[in-house]
């Protein structure tokens, strides 16, 4: 497996070399070289979860998951060929190497989702990805088909892991009007953090896999000012979902140090097509309010789901653009209320730019699952729904990028994350080591 692994994260980057040499013979062609670009992200990620609450994890062996490994990230992205319709590659070569992770204590088969896991509970030493995507431009659209990542409230790549998450398919993108980009797509595939496969079916964070032949979006944002945006978009998961978004966000400056601000972000999910998902209608929102000043920032949200099922998107995706949905909870269950306290320190003002520290709490309380269909219902011990459920979470993290010298834009990140739920849910402790360094080779 190593050697196929070095040689897919080789062969990726041969072939933007390729490219590049190829662009280079075709003087017509010179936007394809000049606007190119070569990156490669080096990222460290150590991730401890422990099980509170004595559960084993998901490989049975231990009360906790632990993972440390290393992944390489290298992006090429071309410019565009001269001409009214110009083309262009992109393409990426992706590697994880474990540096420790002992059996039974790699979480597979759960939301932990850091190395691949076989039905032993082995962990692999190594895997990648490879893909690409042919793109072509025409005045102010972009097409690209291939593998792509998605920026959207109704479908976002997710990137919280060791390797992003990818999709198979093509997008649109048009920024003819001031201010506004519109964005659509059909995806027929995707690829999870921990797959190598580009061609995987669909999953679900919640309702688990499902036998959908696409995945279709569309919609727009607006900046209608400088203080003011606005989204609408809607997604189809053939045989599975309608899901719609309203997003709008506004601040408002009061004094050169003082700006107020607020959003409000709104989905409604409904069953379609052979409902794979069972039957729903669901409703969620979440409204925020905050004030900064200076190098503070405080903000409260409140957060409810008036379906009587989980609101649920894309596994390991960053798809649910909610105020509450955080470092491990989505405060998106039936009948759920949720509010959330953060509070946020830039130390630029005190003389140390790029340092950062965040925290935040949040709390739900009203779960009952007395009327979810059969995929999201959860029961009791003794079979009955599961009512009057509730939890609560706090997240603390502090940030550090180097801002000059040899070491610039190298990032360090720490995570920990503490939660508590009654039956529904897990009780965990998490934390989470994040080192970044990105590199320009062209």
């Amino acid at each position: 497996m190593g050697n196929k692994t070095t040689a897919c994260f080789t062969g990726a980057l041969a072939l933007a070399s390729c490219a590049t040499a190829n662009a280079v013979s075709q003087p017509e062609g010179g936007g394809f070289v000049e606007d190119s670009s070569l990156t490669v992200l080096s990222r460290n990620f150590y991730f401890n979860r422990d099980y509170r609450k004595g559960e084993q994890s998901p490989t049975g062996k231990a009360g906790y998951a632990e993972a440390w490994a290393q992944a390489f990230i290298a992006r090429f992205e071309s410019g565009y060929t001269e001409g009214t319709v110009g083309f262009g590659l992109d393409a990426h070569a992706m590697l994880a190497l474990k540096l420790d992770s002992g059996d039974g204590r790699s979480g597979g088969r759960s939301s932990f989702d850091m190395l691949p896991v076989d039905r032993n509970g082995n962990t692999a030493s190594n895997f990648s990805k490879l893909g690409g995507a042919i793109k072509a431009r025409l005045f102010d659209t972009e097409l690209k088909f291939g593998d792509v990542f998605p920026t959207t409230p109704v479908v976002h790549f997710g990137d919280s892991r060791l390797l992003p998450e990818s999709f198979t398919g093509w997008t649109l993108e048009n920024t003819s009007l001031a201010g506004l980009k519109v964005q659509g797509g059909r995806l027929h595939a995707m690829s999870q953090p921990l797959s190598s496969n580009n061609r995987d079916g669909f999953v679900t964070f919640y309702g688990g896999p499902v036998d959908s032949p696409w995945l279709g979006y569309f919609g727009g944002d607006y900046q209608a000012s400088d203080n003011l945006s606005l989204s609408l978009y809607s997604s189809r998961l053939k045989d599975a979902w309608d899901q719609y978004y309203a997003g709008v966000s506004y601040k408002y400056p009061i004094t050169d140090e003082l700006t107020g601000f607020t959003s409000f972000n709104y989905y409604k999910a409904k069953d379609e097509g052979q409902q794979l998902l069972g039957k729903f209608d669901n409703d969620i929102w979440s409204a925020r309010v905050g004030v900064s000043y200076g190098a503070h920032t405080l903000a409260l949200s409140h957060q409810r789901n008036q379906g009587d099922n989980d609101f649920d998107y894309v596994r390991q995706s960053d798809s649910i653009y909610l105020d509450n949905s955080i470092q491990y909870s989505d405060f998106n269950s039936p009948k759920e209320r949720s509010w959330m306290l953060r509070y946020d320190l830039d130390m630029t003002a005190y003389g140390v730019p790029g340092l950062s520290f965040m925290s935040r709490y949040g709390r739900g309380s009203g779960i009952d699952y007395s009327d979810a269909n059969g995929v999201y219902m959860r029961r009791d011990a003794d079979g009955n729904p599961l009512t009057g459920q509730k939890r609560w979470e706090r997240d603390i993290e502090a940030k550090y990028v180097v801002q000059s010298g040899s070491l610039k834009d190298l990032s360090l990140r720490v995570r920990q994350a503490t939660t508590r739920a009654t039956a529904f849910e897990s009780d965990l402790d998490e934390v989470r080591l994040i080192v970044e360094y990105p590199l320009t080779l062209l």
